[in-house]
């Protein structure tokens, strides 16, 4: 499957979450949630966010971390199982899982109080 081909079946695959969007980057393409990156399309897999507790369920069913070449591996996004990626629903599950497990970007107070002020 070609990786656009691969990218628009993941794409497809996700209708179900909110505002999810693909961005080009590490030579894949980065996936969004509204502002969360929770996963990676790379050389025709998909990476999805971990945390400790997610971790274990991809290592049981023998799935790595994304390794995009070289020794650079990013131990914080491991490969979805394809018949997790098959199925829309289990998909859905993983990929909620995923933007759990996403850090959530913190408004300094200053910029809150900004924001309060102009009525933003």
């Amino acid at each position: 499957m070609k990786d656009a081909t691969f990218l628009a079946f993941v794409l497809e695959q996700l209708e179900a979450l909110a505002e999810v969007r693909a961005r080009a980057m590490f030579g894949g393409h980065g996936l969004y949630s509204g502002q969360s990156f929770f996963g990676i399309v790379y050389a025709g897999r998909l990476y999805f966010r971990v945390d400790d507790a997610s971790r274990a369920e991809y290592e049981a069913r023998g799935m790595g971390p994304f390794t995009p070449g070289g020794d650079m591996t990013m131990r914080g996004y491991f490969e979805v199982p394809v018949d997790v990626l098959e199925d829309r629903s289990d998909l859905a599950r993983w990929a909620a899982r995923a933007l759990a497990a996403t850090p959530t970007k913190k408004v300094s107070s200053t910029r809150r109080r900004r924001s309060a002020r102009s009525g933003r």
